[in-house]
């Protein structure tokens, strides 16, 4: 076995899956290969999200590798496929990620509330003035804050009217009227990167050294990767710069990681919080991000849910990370599961939830 790999294999039928259809179900994965071409910078300066000068990249990027995943049921590997320690780009899968730090600036008490005005503890030019004073920590995480202003470069404006399924930029309004904050539910990357900067200066130290020593670390992952801002996103914390990391990919930077390690992020939140009997994330934080966020069902606190719906074949208690090019993270709780896909079309993702899905009911 390899010792890096923290998920002792088991046989599929052993695991309650029907070896046949989940082999066609890997084999279908495979071949979906995402739209996103390989040379990753290439695309976001072709203006795919937004046209230019606002699609100006400021952070690194990486060319991508091919599809790849693993299937994990009660903490066991049943399958995986493609090169599953191929560092990439995630994109949005990033924001899941500063949603588990929040649970633990929570839990730390540098977060008092959830409703708690960020402006209370946080003194940044980002979070003054009448509109965005206002702003609480429920609504950064919501993504309700109706946040205003440019940060690090970026107009919160570049990405108002976001067409998720389309994902790119001409369709995008981004004269929009603002509504008042905690009153309209809009994904907006910019305000997501506001969130981690809110953060920043409550922990006073770089997110990547608490990401790796509070979470990476107990759950036995790896150092390949990295998490990333923008050259353009240092700020000064207690006489030094600290570079305020990005939520996602969309003008580069973000978390670059591999599906083995998404994996332990999976499994974390499966476990409520907890690793090998010991609690990693704030007891009751699992349930409050994959609480229905009041003005959307189908959004919890960073996290995607399934309680609506949004893949009929998968189960209701579903809930997922979900990053552009088809970088997803799922989360069964009613059927054990932890499924990884990188770089799967987007448009092949419900069948392939659906394909794993009729596997297990099939075993």
């Amino acid at each position: 076995m390899d010792t890096r790999f923290p998920f002792e294999p088991q046989d599929p039928a052993e695991a309650g899956f029907n070896p046949h259809l989940l082999q066609e179900a890997v084999t279908f994965a495979e071949a979906q290969d995402s739209p996103f071409p390989r040379d990753l910078l290439r695309h976001l300066e072709s203006g795919h999200f937004e046209a230019p000068p606002d699609n100006e990249v400021l952070g690194n990027t990486a060319p991508r590798g091919a599809p790849n995943g693993l299937i994990l049921r009660r903490g066991r590997l049943v399958t995986r496929w493609g090169d599953t320690r191929q560092v990439d780009m995630t994109f949005s899968v990033a924001k899941s990620y500063l949603a588990l730090l929040a649970g633990l600036a929570l839990g730390d008490g540098l977060i008092g509330s959830l409703d708690d005005r960020i402006s209370d503890t946080v003194s940044d030019p980002a979070f003054a003035g009448s509109r965005n004073g206002q702003i609480t920590w429920r609504m950064l995480l919501e993504q309700t804050s109706e946040w205003e202003g440019t940060l690090f470069g970026k107009a919160d404006r570049i990405d108002r009217g976001r067409d998720l399924k389309r994902e790119g930029g001409s369709t995008k309004r981004m004269d929009r009227p603002l509504q008042a904050p905690g009153t309209y539910w809009e994904y907006n990357d910019i305000r997501v990167n506001a969130l981690s900067l809110a953060l920043l200066h409550r922990f006073r130290r770089p997110l990547p050294e608490v990401f790796a020593e509070r979470i990476a670390g107990p759950v036995g992952g790896s150092a390949d990767g990295r998490w990333e801002g923008y050259r353009t996103s240092f700020v000064e914390i207690d006489g030094r710069q600290i570079q305020s990391v990005s939520g996602g990919g969309h003008w580069g930077g973000g978390v670059f990681t591999h599906a083995e390690d998404q994996a332990r992020i999976g499994q974390l939140m499966l476990q409520d919080g907890t690793w090998n009997g010991q609690r990693v994330l704030p007891e009751g934080w699992v349930t409050a991000c994959t609480t229905p966020c009041r003005l959307n069902a189908d959004y919890g606190l960073l996290w995607w849910l399934n309680g609506q719906g949004r893949y009929p074949a998968a189960s209701r208690e579903s809930f997922f990370a979900q990053g552009a090019g088809g970088n997803v993270i799922w989360i069964d709780p009613r059927n054990e599961l932890v499924g990884v896909f990188r770089w799967l079309n987007p448009a092949a993702l419900p069948a392939t939830l659906e394909k794993v899905t009729a596997a297990l009911a099939a075993g």
